[in-house]
């Protein structure tokens, strides 16, 4: 499957331009997100994980997220998987069903050439035409400026900082939190 909205882009290579598509996730990326992930858990504060979890175990992640519709795509192009996304339920209970977070992490070699904004729209377009109507990001760092860059670019709007909430690094670290009403949808509407 390739998103409409992302068919066309590509990203300069220093030989090349190769084309970047946005599909579903499949088992045989598996290997690679747990590769791009473990890479962000070991250097960067985007997650707060400190120990970089399994193949298996990001392939049940991924599956968990699979088996309750949501969407998790995959951006990649003719040097493999640049990056993964998904967007989940932002909380278990039952009010928040319109609600969705989302999730990317994209692969260090390539990272500020589009694909983090090109897996954003999509997830935002997924979840949309699935009945969300709200995506809240939930970025680990305020020092983060990439995703928050990328998510108020794409019409999110920073709604609060939890400050000092996680400590990786040696460092305490805040939590941005962003928000943007999906379709047409405006908060106050009913459901």
């Amino acid at each position: 499957m390739v998103l409409d909205c992302c068919r066309n882009l590509a990203h300069r290579d220093e030989k090349k331009v190769n084309e970047m598509i946005i599909r579903a996730l499949e088992a045989s990326d598996t290997t690679d997100m747990q590769a791009i992930y473990a890479h962000h858990v070991l250097h960067g504060t985007g997650t707060f994980e400190e120990t970089p979890p399994s193949v298996e175990e990001m392939a049940e992640r991924w599956q968990r997220v699979a088996a309750r519709g949501w969407s998790w795509l995959a951006a990649s192009d003719a040097t493999g998987l640049l990056g993964f996304g998904y967007f989940s339920q932002f909380r278990d209970r039952y009010a928040y069903r319109f609600t969705a977070e989302d999730s990317l992490y994209v692969r260090e070699d390539v990272r500020g050439q589009g694909v983090g904004k090109a897996l954003v729209a999509a997830l935002v377009e997924a979840a949309a035409a699935q009945g969300f109507r709200q995506m809240i990001a939930v970025i680990g760092d305020s020092e983060n400026v990439s995703s928050i860059g990328v998510h108020a670019s794409l019409g999110f709007q920073k709604i609060g900082v939890l400050r000092a909430v996680g400590f990786k690094f040696g460092r305490w670290l805040d939590v941005v939190q962003m928000q943007r009403a999906l379709g047409a949808h405006e908060p106050d509407q009913a459901a």
